[in-house]
């Protein structure tokens, strides 16, 4: 017998996809001593708020012009952090 298989919604494209199919993004919880950090979750159990993308940059690329993933995770993304997604996102 097989559950459900879990469904997520991409932030940029509205589109739901199994939850596999789709790349992570978390914003990690800050402490004194770190600031909160965005990251990509490779293994979708890290701890912090979540969003998921498609695994294509035109995704993250609608994600930041319409800041839906700033939304998402609830704090500000730098230009310079899109570009690690960027490159995160080409490395898989």
């Amino acid at each position: 017998m097989s559950g459900k298989t879990p469904m997520r919604m991409c932030v940029a494209c509205r589109e739901m996809r199994p939850k596999k199919e789709l790349l992570r993004v978390v914003r990690t919880p800050g402490t004194e001593e770190a600031p909160p950090a965005v990251m990509i979750d490779r293994t979708g159990k890290a701890n912090g708020r979540g969003a998921y993308l498609c695994h294509n940059e035109a995704c993250l690329e609608r994600a930041q012009k319409t800041r839906a993933l700033e939304r998402a995770l609830d704090c500000a993304i730098s230009p310079e952090v899109f570009a690690v997604l960027k490159e995160q996102m080409r490395e898989e």
